[in-house]
C-alpha cells in the first residue's frame, strides 16, 4: 500500500462513508423526492438524523467484515476458510433483535436457510439481483494483502450466499474493484472506463473455485453464458452511466439516469453517479443520493464508500463521523485495513 494510501486512512472513510450515507438516505427511503424536498428542505441542506441509525445496509457490511476478518486471521484467504465465517454472521445478523432495519426478502430467507446444514449453493436465491449483495461489499475492496482472484472471487461468493443471479455476482464484483481502484488513487474522471475494462476483461470468467456449482440452478447452458449475463448487465448500466457525465445535471433525481437501485447493477451506477458528480464535495455527494426517488439509503451507502475511498477518513464531518451508530466496530475496522 503507497504512503499516500495510508495517510488518507481509505478504509476508515470509506466505512465511515458507507454508514453515514445509509444512516442519511434511511430516513428518505420509499417517500420520493416531492415528499424528501417537503419534509427536510432543500437536498443540499440535508441534515443527519437523530440518533443517526444505520439499516440492514451497515448491518450485513460489518457482519462481512467480521467474517472476512475471522477469514484471514486463520490464513490465506480461500473459499472454503471464507464461507464459513461469514456465513456464520450472516446467519447471526439474522437471528439479532437488531435486525428490524427494512431489511430485504432476498437476504431473510437465504439467511434462513443458511441456519441450516446445506450446501450454501442451495440457500441462494438464484433469481434475486437485487443490491443487498453489493451494498454490502466494500470491506473486500479495502482488505489489503488479497490477490485480484481472491477478492473478485470473495465478492461474488459473498453475494451468492445470498443473491445468486449472475448479476448480483457481477455487481458485487465490480462494486469492491471500485472501492479498491479509488482507495489507491484511481482519477474519478478515468473510473468508469477502468471498470467497462475491468466487465469486459472478466466477461465470461465463471470463480468455479469459489462457486462451485451454483451456476447449475439456472437454466444456463454454460458456467460462461451464465455470469457473461451478469457482466451484461453491469456493462449496460455503465453506459448509461457514461451518458448521465456527459451532460451532468446535479439537481436531477439521479435515480432518472440509472435508475432506482433496487437492483444491483443500477445501485452501483446510481452511487457512482452521485460521487461523480460531486468527487471532491463527498458530504453533497451522500445528500444528493440520499434525496433520490429509489433505495436512498443503498445509493448513498455505496456513494458513501465510494466518496470515503478516494478522500479518506478527514471527508466526513466530525459531528457526523463522532455520532454514526456502529461507530467504534467502523472506526476500528478501517484502522486494521489502513495500514
Amino acid at each position: 500500500m503507497t504512503t499516500t494510501t495510508v495517510r488518507k486512512r481509505a478504509a476508515t472513510g470509506a466505512l465511515l462513508g458507507l454508514a453515514l450515507g445509509d444512516a442519511l438516505g434511511f430516513p428518505t427511503e420509499f417517500i420520493g423526492v416531492p415528499k424528501i424536498l417537503d419534509w427536510y428542505g432543500p437536498w443540499r441542506e440535508l441534515e443527519l438524523a437523530t440518533p443517526a441509525r444505520v439499516s440492514d445496509d451497515t448491518q450485513m457490511t460489518l457482519a462481512l467484515a467480521r467474517g472476512l476478518r475471522t477469514a484471514m486471521d486463520r490464513g490465506l484467504l480461500a473459499p472454503g476458510g471464507f464461507e464459513g465465517p461469514v456465513r456464520e454472521e450472516f446467519v447471526a445478523w439474522y437471528r439479532s433483535p437488531e435486525n428490524n432495519r427494512a431489511p430485504g426478502r432476498t437476504c431473510l430467507d437465504a439467511c434462513g436457510l443458511l441456519q441450516s446444514p446445506c450446501l450454501w449453493q442451495d440457500a441462494s436465491q438464484i433469481g434475486s439481483k437485487g443490491c443487498g449483495a453489493n451494498m454490502r461489499v466494500a470491506p473486500l475492496g479495502l482488505a489489503p494483502g488479497l490477490s485480484d482472484e481472491q477478492r473478485a472471487g470473495a465478492a461474488q461468493l459473498q453475494s451468492g450466499l445470498t443473491h445468486g443471479h449472475p448479476t448480483a455476482l457481477a455487481a458485487s464484483d465490480l462494486t469492491a474493484h471500485a472501492v479498491r481502484l479509488l482507495a489507491q488513487g484511481a482519477e474519478p474522471v478515468g473510473l468508469v472506463g477502468l471498470l467497462r475494462s475491468y466487465a469486459l476483461d472478466n466477461r465470461t470468467r465463471y470463480h468455479h473455485r469459489w462457486l462451485g456449482d451454483v451456476w447449475t440452478r439456472s437454466q444456463d447452458p454454460t458456467p460462461e453464458h451464465f455470469i457473461a449475463r451478469g457482466w451484461d448487465d453491469c456493462l449496460g448500466v455503465l453506459e448509461r452511466l457514461q451518458e448521465a457525465l456527459r451532460s451532468p445535471s446535479p439537481e436531477t433525481d439521479p435515480c432518472l439516469a440509472t435508475g432506482d437501485g433496487w437492483i444491483a447493477e443500477e445501485a452501483l451506477a446510481t452511487g457512482l453517479l452521485c460521487f461523480l458528480l460531486f468527487p471532491d464535495e463527498p458530504v453533497t455527494a451522500l445528500r444528493r443520493a440520499a434525496c433520490s426517488a429509489g433505495d436512498s439509503d443503498s445509493i448513498a451507502c455505496l456513494a458513501g464508500a465510494f466518496a470515503g475511498a478516494y478522500a479518506g477518513a478527514d471527508a466526513w464531518p466530525t459531528e457526523w463521523a463522532d455520532r454514526i451508530e456502529h461507530q467504534s466496530e467502523l472506526v476500528t475496522l478501517g484502522a486494521l485495513w489502513d495500514h
